[in-house]
């Protein structure tokens, strides 16, 4: 397994995360005896990672049960209908009386020859785990069958699913609260949807690309604020957004209690035309300004796709004009979502600093090729002045990227002290949870446990929360770590 470079333990210069030493395998310093339940469950989660020996292998069960039972703090990269399981989507099937393809696994509103009942479905063993595998990236990799690309599997599964997540919202919610609860998460910051205003333009979008080959950017953003005024004098735009966030209030009641808390990004999709993203955009960034609730806005989709990598210019464009409009709302950015033999060469060099320079981005989901970027030095000094943070999601980075191990930029963040987040991603379609994206990161970075509780820092301190709700979630955190720590201090026997 994957380590950081052994030769950085010999280095004068010590590596910091965020407000730390970063302490990796097998760095760890061992301390004499335990002196508290603190240090006790540190000497315990050294023993089970191997520091205490170079060559020894971590112990992954029982890292599997010390990260389920440890306080997680928020998962903040996250996207509600991709956290779904299939199994709960099938449930809700069979509850509104629809019925399954046989031959294209779709969801079918109207009978047909071939249509399944969900009890006929789980009846035929088969068909079901071809479904499950479908619409999941379960079984992907550990059996031989005809495979899409990783990619390509990975974004499809949502075209089964989608209409099933929104249509369920508020039930949807309450299922991530109780898992959440389950897995002691305080905080989950999901992507719930768009806020669906679409305006098609073809003759914005024929003047904006010819802006964009220009690299006109003053042009670019006079031509948004005048075509940004019919979007005001529209009533649809009003009473789209009045519903969309009357919905989110009425499907998140009673979500919050004492013990967790759920807030909510909007999004727009990239892979449209530039005046429907644009108006996407608009209706979401004005949303994000009318409900508490609503704590930032996104853009998702594959960032490899032919339309997000043509206009990735224009939608940071859009971003940086949006913000001056909005300032007051939050942009996180799937950005840096690439690697080398994905794409261009070309196209793996600015992404990254698009987004934070251009686009004004608070934090950056995936990251992935910042090793690519032309001047990433620069760019790693600028995410730690300005206190950027990187949202890693190291199964869907493996999976979607093919990228993991040393081969993950993580350890280029460390190193040079950028706000690391550790996040699921989408859980449900890689049929994972926070725990194990915490597993992966001892198993291959040997994170200090110290560290490994920065990280969980981290993700409230980054979240997007006015700041009284991050202090009173950290604080719940601390109260959960106590806790945590005599129990392990127990089961270890110190």
């Amino acid at each position: 397994m994957s380590r950081l470079p052994s030769s950085r333990c010999r280095s004068a210069l010590s590596v910091a995360l965020v407000a730390g030493t970063f302490s990796g395998h097998p760095c760890h310093a061992q301390p004499a005896a335990a002196s508290s339940d603190e240090e006790a469950t540190a000497r315990y989660y050294d023993s089970i990672i191997g520091a205490a020996e170079p060559k020894a292998r971590p112990d992954v069960a029982a890292l599997n049960q010390f990260f389920t039972l440890m306080p997680k703090g928020g998962d903040i990269h996250h996207h509600y209908s991709g956290a779904i399981y299939a199994e709960t989507f099938l449930d809700w099937i069979d509850k509104d009386g629809y019925w399954i393809n046989s031959q294209s696994l779709k969801m079918e509103k109207t009978r047909s020859a071939k249509s399944l009942t969900i009890d006929q479905l789980r009846s035929n063993q088969a068909l079901y785990r071809r479904l499950l595998s479908t619409w999941s990236d379960k079984d992907f990799d550990n059996h031989h069958h005809d495979e899409p690309p990783p990619d390509v599997q990975f974004f499809t599964t949502f075209s089964y699913f989608g209409w099933l997540a929104w249509r369920h919202t508020s039930d949807g919610l309450r299922k991530l609260k109780a898992r959440a609860l389950q897995q002691n998460v305080q905080y989950l910051e999901t992507m719930l949807s768009a806020v669906y205003y679409s305006r098609s333009d073809p003759d914005l979008d024929k003047k904006l690309w010819d802006l964009q080959t220009e690299k006109n950017e003053s042009r670019t953003l006079a031509v948004l604020a005048k075509h940004a005024r019919s979007f005001d004098a529209d009533p649809e735009l009003a009473k789209t957004v009045t519903r969309f966030v009357d919905d989110l209030a009425k499907n998140h009641d009673g979500i919050d209690d004492d013990r967790f808390t759920m807030r909510y990004q909007t999004y727009v999709f990239r892979g449209r035309s530039p005046s429907v993203v644009f108006a996407g955009l608009y209706a979401g960034f004005l949303a994000a300004g009318r409900s508490d609730l609503l704590v930032g806005v996104n853009i998702v989709g594959p960032e490899n796709g032919f339309v997000a990598i043509r206009d990735y210019w224009l939608h940071m464009e859009m971003f940086r004009w949006l913000r001056t409009k909005f300032p007051d709302v939050h942009v996180a950015m799937h950005a840096g979502e690439l690697t080398l033999g994905m794409v261009r060469p070309e196209d793996l060099t600015s992404h990254i600093s698009d987004a934070v320079r251009i686009a004004g981005a608070e934090r950056i989901g995936h990251g992935v090729d910042i090793v690519y970027e032309s001047d990433s030095p620069a760019l790693l000094r600028e995410m730690v002045d300005r206190q950027i943070a990187v949202e890693i999601n190291l199964t869907s980075n493996e999976f979607i990227l093919g990228v993991s191990g040393a081969e993950h930029p993580l350890t280029v963040y460390l190193r040079h002290d950028v706000p690391v987040v550790i996040s699921s991603d989408d859980p449900g379609v890689s049929r994972n949870d926070l725990a194990s994206q915490y597993t992966l990161l001892a198993t291959r970075y040997g994170v200090s446990y110290a560290d490994i509780k920065k990280l969980v820092a981290n993700s409230i301190r980054y979240s997007f929360l006015p700041i009284d709700d991050r202090k009173r979630i950290s604080a719940l955190v601390k109260e959960r770590f106590r806790r945590f720590e005599a129990r392990i201090a127990r089961l270890s026997g110190h």
